[in-house]
């Protein structure tokens, strides 16, 4: 009779693992959490005003060589990603969607990569539970909305990493030769994503693995295979001929010695950071599984003997102990690292057994959001720069109690999924990483974007209704060009011109042209719209 009356109980437990397990679950999930409000927030500056801007010119010269911005050849990555989004605009049209979707459908492919090879070299209740930790980790979720080459590149990394592995594995001379080939392929696809970063991790990986497996010839043999490079080279190549030809010595003196010796040296742009950055960067970039990723810590050791998460901690650990060592620090870098990880959690994922570790930096995240409102007041009391301020004023608007009830929401429903205890952790963890996903692209990106990118595309839509020349003072917001379809250079305003400018600039641009008459066409949170007109014949004469 106690069987009889337990066994509704266990169908119930046996149902809903199986759910977390199954494959359909994982495309709900990367529906959510790739295409879902993908073209509802504008383009946000620098990246993705900088990268879709090349692309709407390269679209409007037919030039698909020598990627240009506002005109100026832009050196900071080779081609693929401009092409990619050039087909996406051309079949679906020129709008946020189009040019976010190749990010997109290469995070899916990255997903499905992830998913076939944990099935092939774990189980198939491995290779769901890791796609899912992917698919739903915030960092990863944030590139495959963007209009950015990281996702692309980093399907591309994984790809590479996985015929390596498997090139280990298979001592058939003619199966392994296509393991070889394909690596190469994929590595000249990174090439022509992002250059020398998607060769050089699996280069010393994997000299680093078959180095601890002391099968060294092996290594050497596809490291230098003739027919592998000759692969790389026909697909990486005929860009960089071309690019030559079209541009001169320009791109690669800037491209390799600037944009990839020159980051590690020094911090470019702003992008500096201490010794210890990825070590605070990674939990974030983790979230919500940080806790999850942390429990794996105790078994390194014992990780050591097992050939793939030897494979898969050295993967990781190069990417950690390189950027860290890097001039130029950014949180995207470590993602080239990552994805080993999310093969081990859910390879280890009943290793997870204390709540709080596991849910304490879901719980903490969101507390920090519902916390934002006043986060904004505080820092709109210390503001002294006129744009800092316009943003926070915008933003107290935006942070009412419908936002507010929405980030409590997603604390309690956290806190709901930490106190049900009859479900492993890993599985309701799965399920805090749909909420996070709800609360981050449903509730805090619109409304970030709404104060910082929205008054962007305004002005520049209205500058490309207007159809005045215009120019840019002092500022840099690429999407102002994407969404004004034209170039705007960045220099001295002319009379007659329209000048686009973050609000700060607005008493240095009229004490920079006393004589030309100045009329605000346009303002906004951080940035105004100018028109200048034609200077006085008092001051004509004058001069």
């Amino acid at each position: 009779m106690r069987a009889a009356v337990e066994n509704p109980e266990r169908s119930g437990v046996a149902l809903l693992t199986r759910l977390m397990t199954s494959p359909w679950l994982l495309a709900v999930v990367v529906l959510l959490s790739f295409f879902w409000q993908l073209g509802a927030v504008p383009l946000y500056d620098l990246d993705e005003g900088a990268f879709t801007e090349a692309t709407r010119e390269m679209l409007a010269s037919g030039n698909y060589i020598t990627p240009h911005k506002d005109g100026e050849p832009r050196y900071d990555k080779p081609v693929l990603i401009y092409w990619l989004q050039a087909a996406s605009a051309k079949a679906l049209g020129f709008n946020e969607v189009a040019l976010r979707l190749p990010s997109a459908l290469a995070a899916t492919l990255w997903v499905a990569a992830v998913w076939g090879f944990a099935r092939r070299h774990l189980d198939r209740e491995v290779a769901v539970v890791a796609g899912l930790v992917l698919a739903l980790s915030l960092q990863v979720s944030l590139i495959a909305k963007a209009a950015v080459a990281d996702a692309v590149l980093n399907l591309f990394i994984a790809l590479t990493f996985f015929e390596i592995y498997r090139y280990f594995l298979d001592l058939n001379p003619e199966r392994n030769r296509r393991c070889v080939l394909r690596a190469f392929l994929w590595m000249g696809l990174g090439f022509l994503t992002k250059g020398p970063v998607a060769v050089f991790f699996p280069v010393v990986v994997s000299l680093l693995f078959f180095w601890s497996e002391r099968s060294l010839r092996r290594w050497a043999q596809a490291a230098f295979a003739p027919v592998g490079w000759l692969v790389f080279l026909l697909v990486a190549m005929p860009w960089f001929v071309a690019v030559y030809l079209d541009d001169g010595i320009g791109f690669f003196r800037s491209f390799f010695l600037e944009h990839n010796a020159g980051r590690f040296g020094d911090a470019m742009h702003g992008h500096a950071g201490f010794p210890g950055y990825y070590l605070v960067m990674l939990p974030i970039i983790l979230l919500p599984f940080t806790g999850w990723f942390l429990r794996l810590l105790p078994g390194l050791r014992a990780a050591w003997s097992d050939p793939l998460e030897r494979f898969l901690w050295l993967w990781f650990g190069t990417v950690f102990v390189f950027f860290s060592f890097s001039g130029t620090k950014l949180p995207h870098y470590l993602l080239y690292g990552v994805t080993p990880l999310f093969i081990l959690m859910a390879k280890h994922r009943d290793r997870l057994r204390e709540p709080w570790l596991a849910f304490i930096p879901p719980l903490l995240f969101l507390a920090l959001l519902a916390a934002l409102p006043w986060v904004v007041g505080l820092a709109e009391s210390q503001a002294d720069k006129a744009h800092e301020v316009a943003m926070f004023e915008e933003a107290g608007g935006l942070l009412g109690p419908a936002y507010l009830g929405a980030m409590l929401a997603g604390l309690a429903a956290l806190i709901g999924l930490l106190l049900w205890s009859r479900r492993p952790l890993w599985q309701r963890l799965i399920l805090a990483g749909v909420i996070q996903t709800l609360v981050v692209y449903g509730i805090l990106v619109p409304r970030v974007f709404a104060v910082m990118q929205a008054p962007v595309k305004e002005a520049g839509l209205l500058a490309r209704q207007l159809g005045l020349p215009t120019s840019v003072y002092r500022t840099s917001m690429p999407s102002f060009s994407v969404y004004r379809d034209a170039i705007t250079p960045n220099r001295p305003p002319l009379p007659g011109e329209l000048v686009f400018l973050r609000v700060d600039k607005l008493e240095a641009l009229a004490r920079d042209y006393p004589e030309l008459p100045q009329e605000l066409v346009y303002q906004r949170g951080p940035v105004a719209l100018v028109h200048l007109g034609e200077p006085s014949p008092a001051e004509t004469d004058g001069e």
